[in-house]
């Protein structure tokens, strides 16, 4: 069995780990137990009773937090003229054509989100099989194939979390900081759980969220109250 570390055995018995939180209660805990010497990320893991592998219970969305994520999201955006100056503008990190899907392949993977305008997704396509597995594949229901690319671009910087559930059922994101306040990071917690419940499928069946658990990076895991989160 792995030793449990001081920091984290005192965080375990801070709290009672099989009580069910509310959102406030779940934020203060998460806080004050978030003491390593870096600023912890805030991760959030849902179990949903879908199953992935059938079309009609994908689940998969983005939201754009209320106080962002307190990361630095790097962007490459695919697109020509115009639309590459807009990119720049709004504060890309990569923008380019054919050049920059030749970059790719060669390995140039630094950036977190791909947003592309329509008429380069030809090109865009043929790194689905570098682009796809790491979830990073523009989507025009995620908003990342658009026209618009300068609000989208502005977008993803300000704090939007692409979520997309996994084949066991889970959804896992990074939704904030230890150094935001407590209600922030509340306040972050709602609005992805509410843009997961909004993302039902029509094929779910029963249950849809079935455990919610958040916890710092190298803190221990609060358990929240489904059915309190359910009812707003």
């Amino acid at each position: 069995m792995a030793k449990v570390g001081k920091r984290f055995k005192a965080a375990l018995e801070s709290f009672d780990r099989q009580k069910l939180y509310e959102l406030d209660e779940a934020a203060k805990l998460i806080k004050a137990n978030a003491t390593a010497k870096f600023d912890e990320t805030i991760e959030i893991s849902v179990n949903l009773g879908v199953d992935p592998r059938h079309a009609d219970q994908m689940v998969r969305g983005v939201v754009a937090l209320p106080h962002g994520t307190g990361k630095t999201t790097r962007v490459a955006v695919f697109a020509k003229d115009a639309k590459a100056d807009e990119a720049k503008e709004a504060g890309a990190d990569l923008v380019g054509a054919e050049d920059l899907m030749e970059a790719i392949q060669k390995g140039e993977m630094g950036f977190d989100r791909v947003i592309a305008t329509p008429d380069m997704m030809g090109v865009v396509g043929r790194l689905g099989k570098v682009l796809g597995p790491r979830g990073l594949m523009p989507n025009p229901k995620l908003g990342t194939v658009t026209p618009n690319v300068g609000e989208a671009v502005k977008t993803a910087k300000a704090g939007q979390v692409q979520f997309r559930v996994e084949k066991a059922g889970l959804v896992h994101a990074g939704i904030g900081k230890a150094s935001f306040s407590e209600q922030q990071i509340a306040e972050n917690m709602k609005s992805f759980i509410d843009a997961i419940n909004k993302a039902k499928p029509s094929g779910a069946k029963g249950a849809y969220l079935k455990r919610v658990c958040v916890s710092s990076t190298m803190g221990a895991g609060v358990k929240l109250n489904v059915a309190s989160l359910v009812a707003q």
